[in-house]
């Protein structure tokens, strides 16, 4: 790892991670429009995996030709096919599957909540793992206060209750908690790979997954039309670029660093759906999660800002 990479800067930290948690929202509305172009219902799962798998599969192909035109070697060993096909079941399959049946069987607003954990169990898992990447009373309050801007964010938009499901809110932790197991995962294995063929990969062979699991149960689509391939076009660059930057971003920083930045995907969900119904974004809710989250975010950052080599001790 190069210890002057642009990835291990904190005003670059803070701009790439800014700009994959503003594609990662965008993917919000997005989806839900495309849910409405080929026809799937929100209960109908299969063919929800069926969405999901085709967008990974073709994000997977976008980063692997890049990757070939920019003269990267693509190929791997069996034993690093074995890893990185690993990395896409658990990061990309088993996260998604769990979220979109979670997702099933509760709320929205519980949903977006439930979803924010993936920070908390990130900056956990990192404080066992990394030696240099401990918790402290900042990065705790930072944590805390980027979780009080989610809620901010939801108040009053749909039900929240203490109701718990196995079958929702049980897994929507599990996917959130695979997420950051396996972003930890991929951390190491791009110590000692190319993060640009690594991503490309197991977003390739966690996009099959997903893609058979779609087609066995079931999975279709009532109309495919020139909008809906375009819009798959799009969500698939998105998930391209911003899987392939937060790979980056996690081989030259603290994971707890990086992973606060995920509190912003529901902001800036939030505001973008605003913005596509027309609503106002200016409401008091927004700025208060906007401000929360960005304290929260400052925190993390200021505790444990960027530095050289901090991949180099992960035991995992």
């Amino acid at each position: 790892m190069s210890p002057t990479s642009i990835f291990a800067d904190r005003r670059a930290l803070f701009g790439f991670a800014t700009l994959c948690c503003l594609l990662w929202g965008s993917a919000v509305p997005a989806v839900k429009f495309g849910y409405g172009l080929i026809g799937i219902a929100p209960g109908d799962t299969p063919s929800l995996l069926l969405f999901a798998g085709m967008r990974f599969c073709l994000a997977g192909l976008l980063l692997l030709g890049y990757a070939l035109l920019s003269g990267r070697p693509i190929g791997m060993s069996l034993k690093r096919t074995g890893e990185v096909t690993l990395l896409g079941l658990g990061q990309t399959s088993v996260q998604y599957l769990t979220y979109y049946v979670g997702l099933a069987h509760t709320t929205a607003v519980k949903t977006s909540i439930m979803s924010s954990t993936l920070v908390f169990f990130s900056v956990l898992l990192a404080h066992f793992i990394y030696a240099d990447d401990r918790l402290t009373t900042r990065r705790i309050a930072g944590c805390l206060l980027g979780f009080a801007g989610v809620v901010a964010v939801n108040f009053g938009a749909g039900v929240f209750d203490f109701h718990f499901s196995l079958e929702g809110e049980g897994l929507l932790l599990v996917s959130t908690f695979s997420a950051s197991l396996f972003a930890i995962y991929g951390r190491r294995l791009s110590q000692n790979m190319d993060a640009t063929v690594m991503t490309g990969w197991q977003l390739l062979f966690g996009g099959v997954a997903l893609t058979a699991l779609g087609l066995a149960g079931g999975g279709h689509f009532e109309s495919f039309s020139l909008g809906a391939g375009l819009l798959v076009v799009y969500l698939a660059a998105v998930s391209a670029v911003a899987f392939a930057l937060w790979s980056l971003l996690l081989k030259h920083n603290p994971v707890g660093s990086v992973a606060v930045y995920n509190f912003e995907i529901p902001i800036f969900g939030a505001l973008l759906a605003a913005l596509v119904l027309g609503e106002s974004v200016l409401e008091w809710k927004n700025l208060a999660a906007l401000i929360l989250v960005s304290a929260g975010i400052w925190l993390v950052t200021r505790a444990s800002s960027p530095r050289s080599g901090t991949g180099a001790s992960a035991s995992a």
